[in-house]
């Protein structure tokens, strides 16, 4: 277990990371501890991830609206104020966001994620 300090994030410092979609665009903002990576991400209208991610996260929608999409078809709307937890290699999931969404995910060592 890694410790860390009382520590304030300033997301205005943050640089934003681009990362082109199937579709569209997602910004990512990325404070990376050891074992521990928290995200604001900003997925522009139209965006469609460009994989089928496997890895755990916890996802909490800030704005906007997107769908999780499961690879076995289940659909899940994500509006704001809900929050989606899930374990590495427990769904294979990709996100689609038609208008735009800002989400705030965790990911790290807790989950069984290897973010090396």
């Amino acid at each position: 277990m890694n410790l860390i300090p009382f520590t304030c994030i300033d997301w205005s410092s943050i640089t934003k990371e681009q990362h082109e979609g199937e579709t569209g665009v997602a910004l990512w903002q990325v404070v990376q501890y050891p074992g521990l990576r928290v995200r604001i991400v900003e997925y522009k209208p139209n965006y469609k991830a460009d994989h089928w991610c496997q890895k755990g996260h916890i996802v909490q929608c800030l704005e906007g609206e997107f769908i999780n999409e499961q690879e076995n078809g289940d659909i899940i709307v994500m509006k704001k104020g809900m929050t989606y937890v899930v374990s590495d290699d427990q769904s294979s999931h990709r996100s689609i966001s038609e208008k735009g969404a800002r989400l705030l995910i965790i990911d790290g060592d807790f989950l069984g994620s290897d973010l090396k």
